[in-house]
């Protein structure tokens, strides 16, 4: 048999160096000598976000964008925060696992797998539900209260694909004709789904 996992750490740590120019699968190590406190710390989770949108969710991330000392741990973590019947549109993250831990309310939530069977389930706080790496999942708020959640990830970055998004505001644009034939829509269909979706010009 063959058995393969992440390689052990060389060091305590690998402080991400995001001045660097160097290319790496992740970010080089910052000189030790030059590491603070302030790289490992990240109060960004401990208030629940203001929501201004039309799915009434909003992420707020704590990867290694945000947490520099997260680099090459393998581990993140987000909050997101729902209006009564807010959505977290169905989406994918392509480097992760999930766990989803209630803070307040209720919501359902749920994954599609590879054989297009959903699994899904409604939970209240202080209750837990994962989604295994790569698959469509989505969570919505079904209660008549505001909802908040904190999401672990083992990954340093997951990567988050919205599935609308992704397919009708990609640079440069899919072909009408993939998404018309794909999604079985006419162009009518694929023109107001991407003025719905195009982000607001500023």
């Amino acid at each position: 048999g063959l058995v393969a996992s992440d390689p052990d750490h060389l060091q305590d740590f690998c402080v991400a160096d995001k001045t660097s120019r160097i290319n790496v699968n992740g970010y080089p190590c910052k000189n030790a000598v030059n590491v603070t406190e302030v790289e490992f710390f990240f109060g960004g989770l401990a208030n629940s976000a203001v929501i201004n949108n039309l799915v009434g969710s909003v992420i707020t991330t704590a990867n290694v964008e945000k947490i520099p000392g997260l680099n090459t741990l393998g581990v993140s973590l987000a909050r997101i925060d729902y209006q009564p019947d807010g959505l977290n549109p169905p989406h994918t993250h392509p480097r992760a696992s999930e766990i989803i831990f209630v803070l307040d309310g209720e919501l359902d939530v749920g994954f599609i797998t590879t054989a297009n069977k959903l699994i899904s389930k409604s939970i209240k706080k202080r209750r837990h539900f994962c989604v295994p790496e790569g698959l469509v999942h989505y969570q919505k708020n079904n209660g008549v209260k505001p909802a908040s959640v904190i999401a672990g990830f083992n990954s340093q970055f997951p990567g988050t694909q919205s599935i609308a998004t992704t397919l009708f505001t990609s640079t440069p644009l899919v072909p009408d004709h993939v998404l018309t034939k794909g999604l079985h829509i006419g162009t009518k269909g694929v023109k107001k789904m991407r003025n719905k979706l195009a982000p607001k010009k500023t």
